[in-house]
């Protein structure tokens, strides 16, 4: 398996440096043979290159099996004509990665806010309101007079068909049951062909548990039970969100996993920013990332029919859930380790 590393921007390097450990731990472990490339992106390809990111490492990513996409300062990039490239968006469209795939969970070791829960958002990665990727040219937001302004909303009935199609996979795999979010009750038209499309969806599932809920609704749900959710789709601004929600209900957005997945490639994704106020300082939190890569070894090894990846992407899983649960993790999850320390003891386990 060839991978991509692009270690980004803050605290990208130090979370890649502890995800690069633990891949080599599994890989020694299973027998994997994985070779990692790493390349620039973010700030440090703008100055050497001219931009955040190439389309030279764009070529290097189409002929690997897989990215591993580090924090960007996506706040810092304003302006594409001078480089100042969206990274996470650049692949999602380039590489048509139209499935956000989260998962949260609560662990042993870390209080929990609401109880105990498993539960797994799965957002439409690729239209909505993200007005950099619904355009075929140009943006989808429109400043019409210096006091007014738009933003086109995109919702199309291929997007809808494959998003709801990934969740119902999933459920399948996972408790058999999946909740549709929307805000059909006002956006008629839009939302109102999501959810159809989901319940039209549904009918191939019989055996699926099936609900539905608009979405500021939604919200006051995961926060008083999130124990009642299993799959959850929507699309991608409602489903940006509330990954974020959910993640954190766990314990801590670094806890929360994320791979971006199409028909062809997959991207794992640490579901927090480049949080540059603690770069440097081997104390962010390596787990988002480490989980996301573990996420992106399942993938390739269902999709190659290669148990070994399977296997070692459960094990860097359950590893997590170890050193959590002792105590061996980041200040911010309750630990006492760093960043470097955080992903060794990762590592440890993974070896058992």
């Amino acid at each position: 398996m060839k991978l991509v590393l692009l270690p980004g921007d803050g605290i990208g390097p130090e979370i890649s440096a502890a995800t690069r450990r633990v891949l080599d731990t599994a890989a020694e472990r299973f027998g994997l043979s994985l070779v990692i490339e790493e390349e620039l992106m973010g700030h440090v390809s703008l100055a050497r290159h001219g931009a955040t990111i190439t389309e030279d490492v764009l070529d290097k990513v189409r002929e690997a099996d897989g990215l591993i996409l580090g924090p960007a300062a996506t706040f810092d990039f304003k302006d594409e004509s001078r480089g100042e490239i969206n990274p996470s968006m650049f692949f999602r469209k380039r590489l048509d990665l139209f499935a956000n795939i989260r998962p949260s969970r609560t662990y042993e070791g870390v209080p929990d806010r609401v109880g105990p829960f498993d539960l797994v958002v799965v957002r439409e990665n690729t239209e909505g309101f993200y007005t950099d990727r619904n355009m075929e040219s140009g943006n989808g937001e429109i400043l019409v007079t210096a006091d007014v302004a738009i933003a086109i909303r995109r919702i199309t009935r291929l997007c809808c068909e494959r998003i709801a199609k990934t969740a119902f996979e999933l459920a399948s795999a996972r408790r058999g049951k999946v909740t549709f979010v929307h805000k059909a009750n006002v956006l008629k038209t839009t939302d109102g062909m999501f959810l159809d499309i989901c319940r039209d969806m549904a009918k191939s599932y019989p055996d699926i548990l099936t609900e539905d809920f608009l979405v500021d609704a939604m919200m006051a749900h995961v926060v008083r039970a999130p124990a009642r959710f299993d799959v959850i789709v929507t699309t991608n601004m409602y489903g940006d969100i509330l990954s974020d929600l959910t993640a954190e209900l766990s314990g801590s957005l670094g806890l929360g996993g994320s791979i971006n997945a199409g028909a062809h490639y997959a991207m794992a994704q640490a579901s927090h920013g480049s949080a540059p106020d603690i770069a440097g300082k081997d104390i962010a939190n390596p787990i988002s990332l480490i989980l996301s890569t573990a996420q992106l070894l399942a993938w390739y090894g269902h999709r190659k029919n290669e148990q070994a990846y399977v296997d070692a992407s459960s094990a860097i899983e359950k590893a997590v859930s170890e050193a959590v649960r002792r105590g061996e993790a980041t200040q911010d999850i309750g630990g006492k380790l760093g960043t470097a320390a955080a992903g060794e003891a990762v590592c440890r386990w993974v070896a058992l």
